[in-house]
């Protein structure tokens, strides 16, 4: 008798000329369970692309429990620090009532942080979400729209002293490769956003999520908050 039918769980081959696990694979490490959860991600001209698919493809990794949006100044394409441009499925103003929102960091955010109309609408819009996370300097907008006030928060550390000039009663944390104070999230630079999504992963899905995910895209994981190797 085969090991089918016996009952056993051989493993999954991937298909001749695939790259990867295949989404058999995915389904058994990472199982369907009701109540998806949804991330909006706030792109903007200069934003900077490993800080949005980093987290991008650490949440993707549990497709079945969680779903993505990209949102932009308007209903299309969005250019990059790099000048890769993506492809925004929504407008900022025509955004829905946020589950999760998520602020990249990039060139852009120096621009952003005086922009008085955007900041206005992201206080608004994102205060009603049951988790607003950023990274970089994502957090430097979160900070001028007034919504880490009260809260303990990082930023990018070449970035940081730019970084913490906002906000009025931020608890700004230099030595952290995330900082999670209750419903608020905020990384380090650039790669340090995907060791916090998948801590976002443990938190929004189940405990082990991140680890399973980090292994399907053979991530070497920092699973430590307080290990930050980039601290002055």
């Amino acid at each position: 008798m085969s090991p089918d039918k016996r009952g056993a769980n051989p493993r999954i081959r991937e298909a001749p000329g695939s790259f990867g696990p295949s989404r058999a694979e995915y389904a058994v490490l990472m199982p369907a369970r009701p109540a998806p959860r949804r991330v909006d991600i706030v792109l903007f001209p200069g934003f900077e692309l490993l800080d949005v698919f980093g987290p991008v493809e650490a949440l993707s990794m549990a497709e079945e429990r969680v779903g993505i949006r990209l949102l932009g100044p308007v209903a299309g394409t969005v250019a990059s620090s790099q000048g890769t441009e993506v492809v925004a499925a929504a407008a900022w103003a025509d955004a829905e009532t946020p589950d999760i929102v998520l602020v990249p960091g990039g060139a852009g955010t120096r621009d952003l942080v005086h922009d008085g109309a955007f900041l206005t609408w992201l206080r608004g819009w994102a205060d009603e979400a049951a988790i607003v996370a950023s990274v970089c300097t994502g957090s430097a907008v979160l900070a001028a729209a007034g919504l880490l006030d009260g809260y303990r928060a990082t930023s990018n550390k070449l970035a940081y002293a730019w970084a913490t000039g906002f906000g009025t009663e931020v608890d700004w944390q230099r030595r952290a490769r995330w900082v999670v104070d209750r419903n608020r999230w905020t990384s380090s630079g650039v790669s340090a956003g995907t060791d916090m999504a998948l801590a976002l992963l443990d938190s929004i899905v189940e405990p082990g999520a991140g680890d399973r995910a980090a292994r399907l895209i053979e991530h070497e994981r920092n699973s430590d908050p307080d290990r930050d190797p980039f601290a002055a």
